[in-house]
Parts: C-alpha cells; structure tokens; sequence
C-alpha cells in the first residue's frame, strides 16, 4: 500500500478516549497499522482539535502535558500538511458546492490540494468520495482492514 492515508480527529481522540472502548481498540490498531506501513498523514487542524478535545471535552481528560507530548510524538510518526490560504478557498469551494460544513470541508480541501486519496473519518458518509478523495469510517463492521496490505 503506497498511498497516503489522512485521518479525521476523530480517530486520534478515540485512542486517547477511555470511555468508548470499542472505539479506542479500533483507533489503537489504526494508529499501529498506519506507522507499520509509513502511510499515515495528519493536519495542523487535526493536531488543533485533538488538543482542545483531549483536554476539555472527552470524559476523563488529558492533563495538558499530556496532551502536548501526544502531538509532539504525532508530529514525529507523520507528515503533518498545513492549511493555507488554498485550503481555505478550496473548503469554501466545498461548502458551496458540495454542502460540507466549513470544517470537514476543510480536512476534505487538505486531503484533496495534497493528494492524498483516503481520510480515516466517522463524520462522513461512509465509502463516499468527492472528487477523489474517499472517506471511510472504520468504526463500521464492514471496514476493510485489507487496505494496509
């Protein structure tokens, strides 16, 4: 598998999320299976929303030293891909024409202007794809694990 895989902060907070044990085993095995094969890619505005979700709004909180050591070890596995002002336009573009919130709009507009073909999400609608890039949810039974072969 050489193609980049970006994943949503849902997936990272989920690791990090005591209280939904399910989810955190799956996001655990994500995490391994995507530094295994060097395929994993992150965002600024992913490592933005971690934080802030980690340390106020997930049930049994990051310390904020925590938290910070998390991102800083994230930063170290993966390439983190920056939003500029393209990614900005490029969100507005997919609110207006593809009816995305500005946020997910945002990770969809990073993936798409960095070519990258896959994003690990819940919040999408799962196996769609919006102008070749394909969202997956692998909270879902049907998830294929095959796609880190």
């Amino acid at each position: 598998m050489s193609a980049k895989i970006m994943l949503d902060t849902n997936v990272l907070v989920y690791a990090y999320d005591r209280s939904e044990e399910r989810k955190q085993n799956i996001a655990f095995r994500l995490l391994e299976k995507l530094v295994a094969t060097g395929t994993g890619v992150i965002s600024t505005q992913l490592l933005a929303e971690f934080f802030v979700t980690v340390t106020r709004k997930i049930p049994l909180p990051l310390t904020l030293e925590q938290a910070s050591e998390r991102i800083s070890r994230f930063c170290r596995l993966w390439p983190v891909l920056g939003v500029n002002e393209m990614v900005i336009l490029e969100a507005i573009r997919g609110v207006r024409e593809h009816r995305f919130s500005y946020w997910d709009a945002q990770i969809w507009a990073t993936a798409r202007l960095n070519q990258i073909e896959i994003v690990l999400s819940e919040d999408f609608s799962c196996d769609s794809s919006v102008e070749g890039v394909r969202f997956l949810d692998p909270f879902q039974p049907a998830f294929d694990w095959q796609l880190f072969q």
